[in-house]
């Protein structure tokens, strides 16, 4: 099988979707003459053409607005924000328009939307350009928030949010764009709200998303040499949640640790926690563990950043903790 880029999964994804059907297009800052700020729509502008490959103007509150409209005579626009830092300009159109269309006109209207983009802290990027929003849209009614975490899940899952019929937020990360892996050259989709396990084990459950299950990936390897066996599952849909994935793991394991780039109050592994508490707290034989960033705006120096962002290491701290070692 090939090996490629999360970029190049990105791409394809959005071509093949676009040749299979004209009434999707792509609009935001740089994807058309730039390739894309992170190179994600190379090679599009020359394919599909301008009309379809939009450059638009620094107004993300306009362009979403656009889209949003164009929904409604039969368009079906993919939406680049540079990163979903700046969606908070837009977001009155993704809260107030996408999200509640379809209920507010009694279901004549679908919006058939994806706002995708990186999200996340992306190095010495500071306060305002690392942010991690998942739970803000997830606590959207009318959303479905993806995160995923390898080229594979980007394409399979985009591929799917491109032909839903509701508004999708995909999130990327800027620091996942050339992580490379394998993608088969044919056609396939995933589902959406499934969550997958991509790691068997007996020990303790780990739940992650996004690029900082790495960590996880990282810890995994160091505990096993310790003889701890962990099962590591990625969410890679926020929103619907793959509960089920969850709780049939715990009940095998009897421990949890969730890892998310996100601040500590009120966020996915806030609810992954009440989830599990309520439904098998029997199962249960340590409290659930989470990590998160610190409880602060993200910092510039790269000394704090490394103290502000959830690492292997602290991965390994929660999982001795709770399995009282």
């Amino acid at each position: 099988m090939r090996t490629i880029q999360f970029r190049e999964a990105i791409c394809e994804a959005m071509s093949e979707e676009m040749r299979r059907d004209e009434s999707i297009y792509l609009m935001g800052e740089e994807v058309a003459e730039y390739n894309g700020a992170y190179k994600a729509s190379k090679g599009m502008l020359d394919e599909f053409g301008a009309k379809r490959v939009i450059d638009t103007p620094i107004s993300e509150l306009g362009f979403a607005g656009v889209a949003v409209g164009s929904t409604m005579t039969g368009n079906r626009p993919i939406v680049e924000f540079m990163t979903f830092n700046f969606s908070l300009v837009g977001i009155d159109q993704i809260i107030n328009n996408a999200a509640k269309i379809r209920q507010m006109s009694g279901g004549q209207f679908k919006c058939p939307i994806v706002f995708r983009g990186p999200t996340g802290s992306a190095g010495q990027l500071a306060a305002t350009h690392s942010q991690a929003f998942e739970s803000w849209f997830a606590n959207t009614p009318g959303l479905k928030v993806i995160v995923p975490s390898n080229p594979y899940d980007a394409k399979g899952l985009l591929k799917a949010a491109i032909r839903d019929d509701d508004p999708v937020i995909f999130m990327e990360s800027e620091q996942m764009y050339g992580d490379k892996g394998e993608v088969p050259e044919g056609e396939y989709i995933l589902p959406i709200g499934v969550a997958e396990i991509k790691r068997q084990g007996t020990d303790v459950t780990i739940v992650s998303f996004g690029k900082i299950i790495k960590e996880a990936y990282k810890a995994a390897d160091e505990l096993e040499k310790e003889g701890i066996s962990c099962e590591i599952i990625d969410l890679r849909t926020v929103k619907p949640m793959d509960h089920d994935a969850i709780l049939e793991s715990v009940k095998k394991t009897n421990r949890l640790v969730i890892l998310e780039e996100a601040w500590p109050f009120g966020n996915v592994a806030t609810e992954i926690t009440y989830q599990v508490q309520s439904q098998i707290f029997d199962y249960l034989d340590a409290p659930v563990e989470k990590i998160n960033t610190a409880d602060t705006p993200a910092p510039y120096s790269p000394v704090l950043l490394a103290e502000w962002l959830p690492n292997h290491q602290d991965v390994i701290n929660s999982v001795k903790k709770v399995m009282y070692k």
